[in-house]
């Protein structure tokens, strides 16, 4: 996808609704496999995304912004009979990431979702392979958990790997990867099963240095579900 497309995307995920959804209460009208399908969608919208070129931080580098994910579920149907309004789930968040040495950065994000009891924790921890320079490309892998938290008929979390390359020319940093992502949810109603779907992950992202401050934007394609994050806010 080229990059001009991924900024379009931002754009309008910044200017969407902060969100459309009430606490996915009706999960017990769903069947066994129409729980299956949300499982997919769920993980998919929920599973961490970076929204960070590989290069590492550095011991005195740090990452903060405000983000919004926007991701449209595949099985838009089935999310609305379990509760929600919409069949496009925006995610408002709070991102962090922090340089250590030996080329390692945390991170860590918490989403309060607007209008209903759903939360999302997320943290990772990444290691630069390559650290890139003037001529070459950084390289990293990164680890990462979520955690869905306030809605009282699923338990839901995620894990993780993914490989990131990006290169930086002047102030932007296009960035790419691949990855795999894990998911359990488990429903808390007595007609349903647990359910541990996993997909393929790919994503691509611009990284653009705005002098005080930074914006990154990023398209992640995680099974079938496609999702749009925008990040604002600094990063030295």
């Amino acid at each position: 996808m080229k990059f001009q497309h991924i900024c379009v995307l931002a754009v309008a995920a910044i200017g969407a609704p902060a969100f459309a959804a009430d606490d996915l209460d009706n999960i017990g009208t769903l069947t066994q496999s129409e729980f299956a399908s949300l499982a997919k969608d769920l993980t998919g919208a929920i599973s961490y995304k970076g929204v960070s070129p590989a290069e590492p931080l550095g011991v005195t580098g740090f990452d903060i912004g405000v983000e919004l994910t926007s991701t449209k579920m595949k099985h838009g149907d089935i999310w609305e009979k379990a509760g929600a309004d919409s069949s496009t789930v925006y995610i408002p968040k709070v991102h962090v990431h922090k340089g250590l040495p030996y080329g390692i950065d945390i991170g860590a994000s918490l989403a309060a979702v607007p209008g209903s009891d759903i939360k999302v924790g997320g943290a990772e921890i990444k290691y630069a392979l390559i650290e890139g320079g003037t001529a070459t490309p950084a390289v990293s892998v990164r680890g990462a958990v979520t955690r869905l938290f306030g809605v009282d008929q699923i338990d839901a979390d995620t894990r993780s790997l993914e490989l990131t390359v990006s290169k930086g020319f002047l102030n932007m940093t296009p960035y790419g990867g691949v990855g795999k992502v894990w998911g359990k949810l488990t429903p808390n109603v007595a007609n349903l099963s647990k359910e541990s779907p996993n997909a393929t992950k790919v994503f691509a992202g611009l990284n653009f240095s705005l002098g005080f401050g930074n914006l990154a934007a990023e398209v992640d394609k995680t099974g079938d579900n496609k999702s749009v994050s925008v990040k604002l806010g600094f990063r030295l």
